[in-house]
């Protein structure tokens, strides 16, 4: 970290409180001139983040912010999560937790969790992209090696969803469903999703990587650039009337649920998981398309297979659609 980034990473943390701190006192804390924190105040602003100033009192983060501690993260863990991972990282920005994984991934370094504040080219599936203000969300991935190929991860994203939906079950915030194959919805609405990625042998020694990112106070600016419905925990905790979970509790909690998914996925796989989708499946007995490219066809979604197939019933009989490139959508 360059002594630039560190003083914007002390000024963060300084006012992440949400007081008003005045532009002197910033000085003495920072140890740099009230010019100088003008620019790093600046800087602020870049990234997104809303700040108010008051003549007389100074500046201050609307609402603060909880910003990610990686020592905080790391004594949060369960001893078993933390004797099987290499690595906790925690990024303030860059272009993607899932291509820092990747990369760590191509080394054959697996156990190795990314979280980043924001992301600049935050990615979802088939391309889309993964809106990522700053300390708002979560943005995390993780590298986990297989030995038994592609042919082990076979319904492993819809597993996540499953996990995902778990944690926050754990944390008092019920209600969301699941949207096959890597979706978590609340009232139809986009709370969070899942992106996996592979390299190595398909059918020998690979490293997956699991992408996860969950809405937690999506500010009015970035959302919209969202092209389809979404949620965030704020909104649906409002709605539920429970506590939202802090971030790096929340961080935690889903880092622990991962790694004791993937650590035994090799000898469940799908099965193990198939039932607690079912009870969380948001779209069980309704009319849906599943499309690929210029490709679609229509039938009523009947839950999934042992595999994690899509069970598409048409004209009284069941077609099986596998993920990959495939998407879902309610019928109109």
């Amino acid at each position: 970290m360059s002594r630039d980034e560190a003083t914007l990473s002390r000024l963060l943390h300084t006012l992440s409180s949400g007081h008003y701190h005045s532009g002197d006192e910033l000085g003495q804390r920072l140890g740099i001139s009230r010019a100088a924190v003008w620019k790093q105040l600046q800087k602020l602003s870049e990234l997104g983040i809303e700040l108010e100033s008051v003549r007389g009192r100074g500046y201050r983060l609307l609402g603060g912010l909880e910003l990610l501690e990686p020592d905080r993260l790391w004594e949060q863990l369960g001893d078993q999560t933390r004797a099987q991972l290499t690595e906790l990282e925690v990024l303030s920005v860059t272009d993607s937790t899932n291509s820092q994984a990747m990369q760590r991934a191509a080394l054959g370094q697996g156990g190795y969790v990314c979280l980043a504040e924001q992301q600049t080219a935050g990615r979802g599936r088939r391309g889309r992209t993964w809106v990522s203000p700053f300390a708002r969300n979560l943005y995390l991935s993780l590298s986990w090696g297989f030995e038994g190929g592609a042919a082990q991860l076979e319904g492993l994203s819809l597993a996540v969803g499953v996990a995902m939906c778990q944690v926050l079950e754990s944390e008092g915030v019920g209600a969301v469903g699941l949207k096959w194959p890597n979706d978590l919805l609340w009232k139809q609405r986009k709370l969070a999703g899942v992106l996996l990625e592979m390299t190595g042998d398909p059918a020998g020694a690979c490293q997956v990587v699991v992408g996860v990112g969950l809405n937690l106070a999506m500010p009015d600016q970035p959302a919209r650039d969202i092209e389809q419905p979404w949620a965030d925990l704020e909104t649906v905790c409002a709605s539920e009337r429970c506590p939202v979970p802090g971030r790096n509790v929340l961080a935690a909690r889903l880092i622990d649920a991962l790694v004791a998914l993937l650590s035994g996925y090799h000898r469940e796989g799908f099965a193990a998981w198939r039932e607690a989708w079912l009870a969380r499946d948001a779209f069980a007995g309704r009319r849906v398309v599943v499309s690929s490219g210029a490709r679609a066809q229509e039938g009523i979604a009947r839950g999934v297979d042992v595999s994690g197939a899509l069970l598409l019933e048409q004209d009284g009989e069941r077609v099986l659609c596998h993920g990959g490139e495939l998407s879902m959508r309610a019928a109109s």
